[in-house]
């Protein structure tokens, strides 16, 4: 999963035609380490995604820009526009995220 740095590297890896997903993440975040315990699995599975991951905290605008409210949040991005969300509450488990992604692929 690649890191994101820059508000230029954000942008333009969402405007990609190939859809992203966006891990929103925070230091301090138990369950942002937990969903790190599990994510690589989950990655290999949904190769059809790029995966990147973004310091929430680093990047406040885009957290409230995108509805970011709680953390880990993974946001699906294609040509620019947000087409899902996966709320931090329902990001807890492997099977949760595959749930949310299996939605998103029918």
């Amino acid at each position: 999963m690649e890191k994101i740095k820059s508000l230029e590297t954000f942008e333009q890896v969402v405007s990609n035609e190939k859809p992203v997903i966006i891990k929103f993440f925070a230091g301090w975040c138990p369950d942002c380490t937990r969903m790190n315990m599990f994510i690589d699995d989950v990655i290999k599975d949904y190769s059809q995604y790029e995966w990147n991951e973004i310091n929430r905290d680093d990047f406040p605008e885009l957290a409230e820009k995108y509805s970011v409210m709680g953390i880990p949040s993974l946001l699906i991005f294609k040509n620019g526009e947000k087409l899902a969300h996966l709320h931090s509450a329902n990001a807890k488990s492997p099977e949760q995220v595959r749930e949310f992604l299996n939605e998103q692929n029918k």
